[in-house]
């Protein structure tokens, strides 16, 4: 029988309420986020050491300011020059992979996990996870929300308080909500 992690990696409706793994592993990595928060903006090796023991992956460059949450970290990937301003949220039930200078104003939030239509699955707490991408030398403007399964290509500029819920194609500036590529950038 698979495992409702499995099932969440598969993309397929998984229970992530009452699987005692899945919890196990939020509250570790929520423990972790409380005491990045709680470190002194001047504390940045240990803020360092805590982001790299908590992402799946990072480049040897990045700053995420405080505060910062997230629900699993260890489906983060951030490439080198990341940047993150105050209140940045991934839930990453998926993978979410951030490329390399990458700049997200504050305020935003991507957000892997969604619930289905149907009445009775979601009273069930049954939800699932699609995995977003961001690709190289994207600047993301203030209050943005990234959608499950959104991948946003290199080079684009999406502007603040866009929701994005259907892919960017490289080299756009997109904004609204929904998000929309209102014309390509000359890079």
């Amino acid at each position: 029988m698979m495992s409702e992690k499995e099932k969440c990696r598969r993309g397929e409706l998984y229970d992530a309420n009452n699987d005692a793994e899945l919890i196990a592993e939020r509250m570790k990595c929520k423990d972790l986020c409380h005491r990045y928060n709680q470190l002194l903006p001047s504390e940045t090796e240990r803020r360092e050491e805590i982001i790299a023991r908590l992402f799946g992956k990072t480049g040897s460059r990045f700053l995420i300011e405080q505060p910062f949450f997230c629900d699993y970290g260890y489906n983060i990937e951030i490439g080198e020059n990341f940047y993150a301003n105050v209140n940045c949220v991934v839930l990453d039930e998926a993978k979410v992979t951030f490329g390399d200078n990458v700049f997200i104003a504050p305020n935003c939030g991507f957000y892997t996990a969604g619930h289905p239509f149907d009445v009775e699955q979601r009273n069930r707490g049954l939800e699932y996870a699609r995995p977003i991408t961001i690709g190289n030398n994207v600047w993301i403007g203030a209050q943005v929300c990234v959608l499950p399964g959104v991948t946003i290509g290199d080079d684009c500029v999406i502007g603040a308080g866009s929701v994005v819920c259907k892919d960017i194609s490289a080299g756009s500036l997109a904004v609204g909500n929904p998000c929309r590529v209102i014309r390509k950038i000359n890079c």
